[in-house]
């Protein structure tokens, strides 16, 4: 097992694609949130207006949305990119055993996207903690500094890597599954930014509700809300296990056809 994550690591880091990807994950994160953190104000919130507070930690962490494409793409060119260039038979003769295999690539994975995710919310974390007060967002308004001392932030920042490592690994098995770039990276941001488009045009209450529940991006990214949690359809951390399922199933029929079908 340890040959075979090698031998992967060592396929990832040799192929451009990867460091941009990389980069592009940590970049997308903390630059689009740093946007977000700059042209938020604390005007759309009058001190007046009672039960009124903006969810900073939400806002400093919008760039995710950005980010999470680039790691869609880095978790399906781990898998798909062998298929298209026909080098998974040479993979496979050097280690035979495909669910070792399977399992190499989401651990490289893996560690590439959960250090850029770390990378990406801390320059978010920094980013706000500059930005923010210049607009408002002060102690005497009712707005302390972001800290990760604080436990719901905390949660709101990890939650936030563990997002895009799942994220990741949703696009690895469908990749997997799918053996096709193209339609791998078209089923997953299908499936991840459809429903919660179709959330905002829904007017019905209770199919809103039950579509923010279910949706992988919406539910996963409840993880975030530090404001109003009472409010939300779901919890953060259910959200985020919504979103784990999602993946797990992914992964279980990719590591299955990987394992069954002809190279």
């Amino acid at each position: 097992m340890a040959r075979a994550v090698l031998m992967e690591w060592t396929k990832l880091r040799t192929v451009r694609s990867t460091g941009w990807l990389v980069l592009a994950a940590v970049v997308c994160t903390a630059g689009a949130g740093a946007l977000v953190s700059w042209s938020a104000d604390v005007r759309n919130c009058p001190a007046d207006e009672p039960g009124c507070v903006q969810d900073v930690v939400r806002l400093s962490l919008a760039g995710v949305y950005l980010g999470q494409v680039a790691v869609v793409v880095l978790g399906v060119l781990a898998m798909s990119g062998e298929y298209g260039a026909g080098l998974v038979r040479t993979t496979l003769a050097t280690c035979p055993r495909r669910r070792h295999v399977f399992a190499a690539k989401a651990a490289v994975v893996s560690a590439l996207v959960l250090g850029a995710g770390l990378l990406g919310v801390l320059g978010s974390l920094l980013a706000a903690r500059a930005l923010l007060p210049g607009h408002g967002f002060v102690p005497s308004a009712g707005y302390p500094p972001l800290s990760p001392a604080d436990e719901p932030t905390l949660r709101a920042y990890l939650g936030t890597v563990l997002y895009l490592w799942l994220v990741a690994l949703l696009g690895l098995g469908v990749a997997a599954a799918v053996r096709h770039t193209p339609g791998a990276l078209t089923a997953v941001l299908a499936l991840l930014f459809t429903p919660a488009t179709v959330v905002t045009l829904m007017n019905d209450p209770r199919w809103r509700e039950w579509s923010e529940k279910l949706a992988p991006m919406t539910a996963g990214l409840k993880v975030q809300v530090t404001v109003g949690l009472d409010a939300q359809p779901i919890g953060p951390w259910a959200g985020l296990a919504v979103l784990a399922g999602y993946a797990g199933v992914a992964l279980a029929l990719g590591v299955t056809a990987f394992a069954v079908r002809d190279a």
